[in-house]
């Protein structure tokens, strides 16, 4: 992602610092020149899938603060999702019908995690709250140290909740009481953001900041084993950070993390043991199938991974420094968001877009989750989308496109229409509301010529 995006994670409210030499870091950067890159324009592309949006639900006012986790839980036929604004919703995944709503006024910064009863979510005051998986009714809630900016997980009776301080708490499910707490110390610099703890098997796997995984017993929080995976590197503690801020995915005994700044890494569940590492550098969620690996760097390309070996099976930079969103896999698709609401659908084994649709007017920042054969997906408006797709006959080769397929509009070419004739409709308002020109104005669009800084259209 853009580097001015990465910056603001750092700056904009509640950093982690201590010391002069983070602070001489980040003044030095300030000081420096701008050297963010522009987003990629969109390409032209042949469809080969059609989209259909199932379902839409406004759940409340959204926010675009890309440091908060509050995405969608799918379970038992169910979509649960919260609100900075502090509502809680279940919906049924199949028809975004509301079960039930709960409008709590909480400051919701984490959340939702649904596990065995509960409804989690943390806030900006440091509080975890617990709601009744069936009738959204508040059941309990806790005090834990500082600001919660993942979601919390249940198993086996246990919460599992993190806070930007570095701690990890287990609360009792029934009460909230709490059972234990491990804790460890942030770096000098840190992203805002934590990664959203896993558990399976009793036992939490928790990705840290500084580049460190650890292993703990569910029941009892004792540190079964944690290792380094990321080395820091770099002239300043900004080019030093090396969090860890997406889940880590377990898949049968394999642990799967995303390293800011280093590296992808493959780790033995049982032992800690590295079983293969890419440097590729990342803070999105990672998705899998039974053979690969998904996931976007920080520049937005998008990877395909062997999950056994780490080797690239394939790459797509057409998104580059779009902000694009962690990937989801459904079907033979991978999916991934946009600054600009686009959702985009590459094919599995070729990584070429497939299809794509606008979702609406702000910003895709959570990662698209899927189940069944729908994509579930919440924007920075508080809009939640369900899809599904279905492939057409067959897929357009290169030098085979019949006169019948070369004149159909791709979804690009769609919208761009539509934003032509939108501007043409302003120019021509523009001219109506203008009875005379000045010397002014005529310099104003002398000066304009020299400023222009709209997109070309892609051919």
């Amino acid at each position: 992602m853009f580097v001015k995006f990465r910056i603001q994670f750092v700056l904009l409210s509640y950093l982690i610092l201590s010391g002069c030499g983070a602070k001489q870091a980040v003044s030095e950067y300030i000081g420096g020149e701008d050297n963010t890159e522009p987003p990629s324009p969109l390409i032209s592309f042949f469809e080969t899938a059609f989209l259909s949006e199932i379902w839409s639900e406004s759940i409340g006012k959204g926010s675009e603060d890309q440091s908060t986790k509050i995405t969608p839980t799918i379970l038992d036929e169910k979509i649960f999702v919260a609100d900075p604004d502090g509502t809680i919703v279940a919906l049924a995944k199949d028809t975004g019908k509301y079960i039930w709503r709960n409008k709590t006024k909480l400051p919701i910064t984490g959340g939702t995690g649904v596990d065995d009863t509960l409804v989690l979510v943390g806030t900006s005051e440091g509080q975890i709250i617990g709601f009744s998986k069936e009738t959204g009714e508040e059941k309990w809630r806790s005090k834990v140290s500082s600001e919660v900016l993942s979601s919390p997980r249940e198993s086996d009776g246990v919460v599992v909740a993190r806070t930007i301080d570095g701690k990890t708490f287990g609360l009792d499910a029934l009460t909230g009481g709490r059972l234990w707490i491990y804790d460890r110390s942030v770096p000098t610099l840190s992203l805002r953001g934590t990664s959203t703890p896993e558990i399976a098997n009793g036992l939490v796997i928790i990705g840290l900041d500084g580049g460190r995984v650890a292993v703990i017993e569910l029941k009892s929080g004792k540190l079964i084993w944690e290792i380094k995976v990321a080395a820091s590197r770099g002239k300043n503690e900004i080019e030093r950070m090396v969090d860890i801020d997406a889940q880590p995915l377990l898949i049968e005994k394999t642990i799967y993390v995303s390293t800011y700044q280093s590296n992808v890494t493959a780790i033995a569940l049982e032992t800690g043991q590295i079983l293969w590492q890419r440097d590729i550098s990342s803070h999105s969620g990672i998705s899998a199938d039974d053979v690969n690996l998904y996931i976007s760097d920080e520049d937005d390309t998008i990877w395909a991974l062997d999950r056994f070996t780490g080797s690239t099976k394939w790459k797509h930079e057409s998104l580059k420094y779009r902000q694009i969103t962690g990937p989801a896999n459904l079907g033979d698709k991978v999916i991934v968001g946009d600054f600009e609401s686009y959702l985009h659908w590459l094919d599995k084994e070729t990584g070429e877009i497939t299809a794509r649709i606008e979702m609406g007017d702000e910003p895709i920042l959570s990662q698209p989750k899927s189940s069944g054969n729908m994509l579930f997906v919440h924007s920075s408006s508080g809009e939640l989308a369900a899809y599904t797709y279905q492939n057409t006959e067959k897929k357009f080769r290169e030098g085979e496109v019949s006169k019948k397929e070369s004149d159909k509009r791709t979804a690009y070419e769609r919208s761009r229409k539509k934003l032509q004739a939108k501007e043409s409709r302003e120019e021509k308002s523009d001219e109506k509301s203008v009875e005379s020109e000045d010397e002014s104005s005529f310099f104003e669009r002398f000066i304009n010529i020299f400023s222009d800084d709209s997109e070309e259209e892609v051919e």
